[in-house]
């Protein structure tokens, strides 16, 4: 995704504003001593910082900034915020339902994501039910469920509390519902609606346990952990990048984001369709991949949304991206990410955007016509320590291999990069910025070799 402007406020801010002031320090009051890890209330005009999986969704103002998802027709909308990696906390927001299709169609809140199909839900019913909700797939299991006369055109206050075993759930500080499930020990939040449409507003999400997401602080340090030096010892030695672009084995259409659960060989078909082939903000992902999960011999043509999502550890093998639309891969959740082989070409912005914690290791790659092949983000609603490591990578009339930010312990480590057709050498290697809080632009303050945080020597680049 692209890095834009955003604003979010600490939870604190909430508390001045009426009654929604009321019912959020209500809501919260159990957890005062809990840490405020994210929270957004959509006044500065966009949704970055959220994945999108199905919908039609834009930032209104219904008094100010909201949420909205307007198509009514919609099975199932989603937008997705936070870590897969977040375990035991409580997530919190106001919800209005604006149209239900039947008296089963839904609007609600999400936590412990641990997919695109796999989570707890607090869910307003157009029976006027709300009912908490354990979701695998098609199947649910209810929690809980209580009358709460939910109806079209009311705020709710939705808020969801995740301990271990035990989820319960609240409408208006009222427990509607409550159980033990094992289905998701962890996951991200989630605003989802089925067959409704619905508005969003006042995100909030504290930390009572597991990892917390802490934003690292505006001065410059050396990285707290020592840089990776070899990729996992688990992959196969390095090879050469392809020489050549390859052929398609086949064209497949897709009308809906394809979620990899554990791991697809696409046998070198074409998969496109996806978006509008452009850098618009919040377009779906083509495959969105489970922690853990491997995508591999895939080509992936115009238009291709938000290319591929990975929500936690995932490997990338023999990946082509023909025409990189919004970006071709975003990294969330987890610790480490490997792009092994494969090709992108013609993103105008960037190839890999690093949004989560952890080591992402790029080898035996080949990028083309390309803004930039690697960036850590440096707005994001939480940030991270992130690392990169290229080995044995191929650039062709591409303005930047590498955008870390220094003041948050960023590195980024070459070897064997061979950059092409470029006498002039204005491929730059590596450029630091000075990552900020969200709602703020990075600043560049540098590039090329510094033996801490940029890590290469002139004999790791080849230029030709």
């Amino acid at each position: 995704m692209q890095l834009r402007r955003t604003h979010r406020r600490a939870l604190a801010a909430a508390f001045t504003a009426g009654a929604t002031a009321a019912a959020l320090a209500a809501g919260m009051a159990s957890s005062a001593s809990a840490a405020t890890v994210f929270s957004d209330d959509f006044n500065d005009g966009d949704a970055s910082g959220w994945s999108k999986s199905g919908g039609t969704w834009s930032v209104v103002t219904d008094g100010s900034g909201v949420l909205q998802q307007s198509n009514a027709g919609s099975e199932l909308t989603r937008q997705f915020a936070g870590q897969t990696s977040w375990t035991d906390y409580q997530v919190q927001a106001r919800v209005k339902p604006l149209s239900f299709g039947s008296s089963s169609s839904l609007v609600g809140l999400a936590a412990r994501s641990a997919s695109s199909t796999k989570m707890y839900r607090l869910a307003l019913l157009g029976s006027g039910r709300a009912e908490l909700q354990a979701v695998n797939g098609s199947q649910l299991t209810s929690l809980g469920s209580a009358a709460v006369g939910a109806a079209a055109g009311s705020w709710y206050t939705l808020r969801i509390e995740t301990a271990g075993s035990t989820i319960r759930g609240f409408v208006n500080g009222t427990q509607v519902g409550s159980g033990t499930s094992s289905l998701a020990s962890a996951g991200r939040i989630g605003l989802v609606t089925s067959y409704a449409t619905g508005s969003f507003d006042d995100v909030a999400v504290d930390s009572s346990g597991g990892p917390t997401p802490t934003t690292p602080p505006s001065t410059t340090a050396p990285p707290s952990t020592p840089p990776p030096t070899t990729p996992p010892p688990t992959t196969p030695p390095p090879t050469n990048p392809p020489a050549n672009w390859p052929t398609p084995t086949g064209n497949l259409k897709v009308d809906a984001t394809i979620d990899v659960p554990v791991s697809l060989d696409g046998g070198l078909k074409r998969y496109y369709g996806i978006g509008d082939g452009g850098q618009g903000e919040s377009q779906d992902p083509m495959f969105v991949l489970a922690p853990g999960a491997t995508l591999r011999n895939v080509i992936i043509g115009a238009p291709a949304g938000d290319g591929v999502h990975c929500e936690g550890n995932c490997t990338l093998v023999n990946v082509w991206w023909e025409d990189v639309g919004e970006d071709a891969a975003t990294f969330r959740g987890g610790t480490t990410y490997t792009v092994d082989g494969g090709g992108a070409r013609s993103a105008s912005d960037k190839v890999f955007q690093h949004n989560g914690g952890g080591t992402l290791y790029i080898r035996n790659f080949r990028v083309e016509s390309s803004g930039k092949l690697y960036r850590a983000c440096g707005n994001c609603s939480t940030s991270y320590q992130r690392h990169v490591v290229m080995d044995n990578v191929t650039a062709t009339s591409t303005k930047m291999l590498a955008g870390i930010n220094t003041n948050w312990g960023d590195t980024a480590r070459f070897s064997r990069i061979t950059i092409l057709n470029d006498p002039n050498r204005t491929t730059r290697v590596c450029v630091k910025y000075r990552g900020v809080p969200k709602g703020s632009e990075p600043t560049e303050i540098g590039e090329g070799a510094d033996g801490t945080n940029c890590l290469y020597s002139t004999s790791d680049i080849i230029w030709r």
